[in-house]
């Protein structure tokens, strides 16, 4: 059994596929295939069942794919520490940047922190919340950014807390107001984002409260290609107030949200509680500490 192995297998599963798990790992499909098919024969018996287009873990899949997690953590872990050896002269750092707000947020962190350790690859992987979490958890990432989970599985340092403002189109109804309250919005559809976007979840949660499920206008992980929706009068999108900013353009107007306060983009860097995390993390996270925060003024 070799840890490429239970890698390709770990993916194939976290992918949904061999196709999947192949452009994942940059290497081709029929690799992917033969090192599964190689951990299936060490092993003595099928660790996946393959009914059509579907793939589903059989009982000893689920406890290899259980195992080699662990193992493929406790591997990174041993090599982070050795790495750590060198002062910074080499390493990795594994990290996850939120889909949104990355060129206003990050550029400049991800610039400088590349200035100050030039020796150190880094591995960058975009995503909404949950498919960072989900990353960070089985070890695939050392460090993520995320909304402030509630999963006592992680450690967090906080790094920005921004309220929303909606993208309306010029021609909206509310658009001359100051500001609009999201109850205002019941009648407009909304324009959401991918399912691995936690944010989502709290938009309709908060619709709910007020007493309304909104109509879904479309969905997308581009912050400009939503922008671009509501120019064409698809619907209205609620974003963090930097992301927003950047994306005023003729035919879309920018307000701020008045409600619900609680309603917020609140970006963390999280970890697995308890892991070992190495100097090129550590050294992230004290960036992150001194890096001023773009405002978030209206």
């Amino acid at each position: 059994m070799e840890f490429k192995q239970l890698r390709s297998f770990i993916e194939v599963v976290h992918r949904g596929g061999f196709t999947q798990a192949a452009q994942t790992l940059h290497i081709s499909q029929s690799a992917v295939s033969k090192q599964v098919a190689q951990l299936e024969q060490d092993v003595g018996q099928p660790l996946l069942e393959r009914q059509a287009s579907h793939l589903h873990l059989t009982a000893a899949g689920r406890i290899v794919l259980e195992r080699g997690e662990a193992l493929l953590r406790q591997r990174q872990a041993l090599l982070n520490e050795l790495d750590d050896l060198s002062q910074m002269e080499r390493g990795e750092l594994r990290l996850g940047l939120p889909m949104l707000g990355s060129d206003a947020l990050f550029a400049g962190l991800f610039a400088e922190y590349r200035r100050r350790h030039p020796n150190i690859a880094i591995q960058l992987v975009e995503g909404g919340s949950r498919s960072i979490e989900q990353a960070v958890r089985s070890g695939e990432l050392e460090l993520g950014g995320s909304l402030t989970p509630s999963d006592d599985g992680f450690e967090y340092q906080p790094f920005c807390n921004e309220p929303l403002d909606a993208l309306l189109p010029a021609g909206h109804a509310l658009a001359g107001l100051g500001g609009v309250h999201l109850k205002q919005l019941a009648a407009t559809p909304f324009l959401l984002y991918q399912r691995s976007f936690v944010l989502n979840d709290r938009l309709v949660k908060a619709c709910q409260q007020q007493g309304f499920t909104p109509t879904e206008g479309g969905r997308s992980g581009q912050a400009d290609f939503l922008a671009a929706l509501v120019a064409a009068g698809q619907g209205v999108v609620l974003l963090p107030r930097v992301v927003a900013k950047a994306l005023e353009r003729p035919g879309v107007v920018r307000m701020p949200l008045r409600s619900p306060g609680d309603l917020r983009w609140d970006i963390a860097f999280i970890w697995r509680r308890g892991a070992y995390l190495s100097r090129a993390a550590q050294a992230w996270l004290a960036l992150l500490r001194e890096w001023p925060v773009p405002g978030s003024e209206a």
